[in-house]
């Protein structure tokens, strides 16, 4: 009997070089760091400024202080009313939105191009005239209790609550969230205060990418911003980390749940580490791309789970890598178990040549569709400043992928996965979790407001 031709895969063609449109870079006399990249297909530009204080600044004393000053922050300034903002941002086509990390505040804004500089102001306005009216303060404070609320409930973020707890124990990057009672606590005044302590010039970076002319656009820049107020942030508390010693098990009780978030995770390094770009490609063979070992296993094989998934995290001083999967309460120990596996294969055998090459036209693919958007482009600039990379860190990104071996990928596998020391977080109903965890390790619990279980 005839067998029905298989269609032949056209192989892939040749990479695509990126034009990198031109970028100014300056540093105005207070301070404050810019930086402009024209981008002309669309008439549109996106501008965002970053304030590198967030959450790590008053984690230990102030928890969740920095993301309410951002958004409260955009709700009036000594100019104009919250209406009023929202009123002159429909007239430009455009939004705005604030938040904070663990390691920064953020306001973003976009419009149209025509409005370039009305746009710069009114952003200029609210990072350094907001006056926090207290009607607007008081429904940002109610909001914020609302999304404490809905965290508490919510299996992913209790995972990652408990894996930074213990990852940084006295560190402020344990803490990733306040109670709902220290948010209720705060006035106006520690908004204020904060506020005059870290939002200056020269812990300020402003980028823009889009329609516009460099030199008009950072004249604009000067007189909006250039009489800001510079001087020096307080100090971020940087205690050493303990290192790990063992494998270590918690689980997060959530009653009556059937399905359980699982995440393993283990301290590793930044993005100025030279290991990164090995380690990022070996993330993507083992969890890192839908075509990647994890999914292969967890889920196409075995069925445990629709997305596994892995990935480096980093923040300014610390790093971690984790594996995460949301799945059955009945396959969790089954799902440890195969982590485990493909964690300690990527550390024992090198990654085949198909496997290497795959991952590197991945990588490399991905990395060029993001930077081909005025607001990619800007997410990927705003990484190298946060992280303080060098200023060709993106020209040279595919490079680097490229130059990444099969032993490369072993060293930083062996290195930064690291198995035998690792921490597993699972959250669901401890009646259906709790002993399959334990075949791992003596398993610690807890409860959803992070008091100990017995």
């Amino acid at each position: 009997m005839a067998t029905q031709a298989q269609p032949l895969v056209p192989p892939l063609g040749p990479e695509r070089e990126v034009v990198w449109p031109p970028r100014v870079v300056r540093r105005l006399e207070n301070g404050l760091r810019v930086q402009l990249v024209e981008a002309h297909g669309v008439p549109r530009l996106t501008v965002e400024l970053i304030v590198r204080s967030g959450e790590a600044a008053t984690a230990l004393s102030a928890p969740g202080l920095a993301g309410l000053v951002a958004t409260a922050a955009r709700t009036g300034t000594a100019r104009r009313s919250r209406r009023k903002i929202e009123e002159d941002l429909r007239r430009m086509g455009g939004e705005v939105s604030a938040g904070a990390g663990s390691d920064s505040s953020a306001i973003a804004a976009d419009a149209l191009a025509e409005d370039a500089g009305p746009l710069v102001d009114l952003v200029a306005e609210i990072a350094r005239e907001p006056t926090f009216p207290s009607g607007e303060f008081d429904r940002e404070r109610r909001q914020a209790v609302e999304g404490l609320k809905l965290e508490r409930v919510t299996p992913g973020f209790l995972a990652s609550e408990r894996l930074r707890r213990e990852l940084f124990g006295a560190h402020p990057y344990a803490v990733v969230s306040p109670s709902i009672e220290q948010v209720e606590a705060y006035a106006v005044e520690d908004l204020r205060q904060f506020h005059r302590r870290h939002y200056l010039a020269s812990n300020a970076i402003l980028i823009a990418v889009g329609d516009f002319s460099s030199p008009a656009l950072l004249e604009r820049i000067e007189r909006a911003f250039g009489s800001w107020e510079g001087g020096e942030p307080p100090a971020v508390e940087d205690p050493p980390l303990a290192p790990g010693r063992g494998r270590q098990v918690h689980v997060v009780h959530l009653p009556e749940t059937t399905q359980a978030r699982v995440v393993v995770a283990n301290h590793a390094i930044t993005r100025q580490h030279p290991d990164w770009t090995p380690l990022a490609v070996a993330n993507g063979i083992y969890g890192g791309a839908f075509h990647s070992r994890l999914i292969a296993n967890i889920r196409e094989q075995k069925g445990y789970s629709y997305s596994p998934g892995s990935q480096p995290h980093s923040l300014r001083r610390h790093g971690w890598f984790a594996t995460h999967a949301a799945v059955r309460n009945e396959v969790v120990a089954a799902t440890l178990a195969e982590i485990f596996y493909e964690m300690d294969r990527l550390r024992a055998l090198p990654v085949t040549a198909e496997e290497l090459d795959e991952i590197q036209n991945y990588l490399t693919g991905v990395f060029s569709l993001g930077v081909a958007t005025q607001d990619g482009l800007r997410a990927q600039l705003s990484t190298v400043c946060l992280h303080d990379l060098p200023e060709d860190y993106l020209q040279g990104y595919r490079q680097r992928v490229r130059a990444v071996t099969a032993e490369r990928v072993l060293e930083a596998a062996r290195k930064w996965v690291d198995s035998a020391n690792a921490l597993v977080v699972v959250v669901g109903d401890r009646a259906q979790v709790a002993s399959q965890a334990a075949l791992f390790g003596e398993a610690k619990l807890w409860d959803a407001t992070g008091k100990p279980l017995e």
